[in-house]
């Protein structure tokens, strides 16, 4: 059944067709995910689908962008803060983007078993994004050890599995999440 069409910005048109895209590929593999679906859940045309984005693929490396941007974005720290409590307030932003964006969540992690290239370059992005961020607030001492490099980078993919995990199956509380997340990162620091 197709959606009736609302008139809307070029930039709204597209933020809402990645919108739903995100929401179709959280919960379902890219194989069973339809352009023609996205326009009708839409209400637009597939023309004008494929007018904002040329391919599925090309609207799923989309789809990955947008959620790492958003992810960049809401997790940017307050470098005014002391180390800690600049992780603390990223970790609690990224938990809070899990449970607000779960179906961007999901999607980003579905793409990463596409093996495209592109999609891969946007992840290792956000990872080194996120890294340089952490170790800029850490002592220079830290910041020089290729041990402690590694280990962020690490533990950065541990707080993507274990946000994940969290939305799937809500077996601990966001607080349980935080406090896992920051015992791993204390054990990697002192260690």
């Amino acid at each position: 059944m197709t959606t009736p069409r609302k008139r809307m910005t070029p930039s709204q048109r597209r933020a809402q067709l990645l919108e739903i895209g995100s929401a179709l590929f959280a919960e379902r593999p890219y194989e069973d995910v339809w352009i023609e679906e996205v326009a009708d859940l839409a209400g637009v045309s597939r023309g004008l689908m494929y007018h904002y984005f040329p391919s599925k693929r090309e609207f799923f490396v989309e789809i990955v962008r947008t959620e790492s941007e958003r992810n960049l974005d809401v997790t940017a720290p307050d470098t005014s803060l002391p180390v800690l409590e600049q992780v603390a307030a990223g970790l609690d932003a990224y938990i809070a983007y899990s449970d607000e964006h779960a179906h961007g969540l999901r999607a980003v992690n579905r793409g990463t078993l596409l093996g495209d290239q592109r999609i891969n370059d946007i992840l290792t992005r956000e990872f080194d994004v996120q890294q340089q961020r952490i170790l800029a607030a850490l002592p220079t001492t830290f910041a020089d050890d290729e041990m402690v490099r590694t280990a962020l980078r690490g533990w950065i993919a541990f707080v993507r599995a274990v946000c994940l995990d969290w939305v799937e199956r809500r077996t601990l509380s966001r607080e349980q999440v935080r406090e896992l997340c920051l015992r791993a990162l204390s054990g990697l620091l002192e260690g």
